[in-house]
């Protein structure tokens, strides 16, 4: 069995910012090459495709469940966020979300923007998210 580990995300993506633009479904119609390069799947395997195609399993189900209700809500989310590469390794990214309305107020899909998190981000939410999945077996 293959170990899975983390890029060197500092090395390769620092200063990096990525984006993807989501329907109201969660399905990617937007991607930029920074989101490429770091999920490792090229843009024309993520445009079209549910945004959790990067999701990792170590992710707990709360964390989503209050970013959606929060997106939905017309509230701008933030937070730390485990991905899953193509390749099998993973990466951490400081997440924004903001939902994109039109001109009546209608949330018309959703923009995230997302810069690689800090070891210490990283690891003060790697015991949360520890503790969250484990309420959530």
């Amino acid at each position: 069995m293959n170990k899975v580990t983390p890029i060197d995300q500092e090395y390769f993506f620092d200063d990096e910012i990525i984006v993807s633009q989501t329907d109201l479904k969660g399905v990617i119609v937007y991607a930029n090459k920074a989101f490429s390069s770091i999920s490792g799947y090229p843009l024309d395997e993520l445009v079209g495709q549910s945004h959790s195609i990067v999701r990792h399993p170590d992710m707990p189900e709360l964390v989503f469940s209050k970013m959606w209700v929060t997106i939905q809500g017309a509230q701008a989310w933030n937070g730390l966020v485990k991905n899953l590469r193509k390749d099998g390794q993973y990466y951490w990214v400081d997440t924004e979300i903001l939902p994109s309305q039109d001109k009546d107020g209608n949330i018309t899909g959703y923009m995230a923007v997302r810069k690689i998190a800090s070891r210490k981000d990283i690891d003060e939410n790697k015991e949360t998210y520890n503790k969250m999945l484990q309420s959530e077996a």
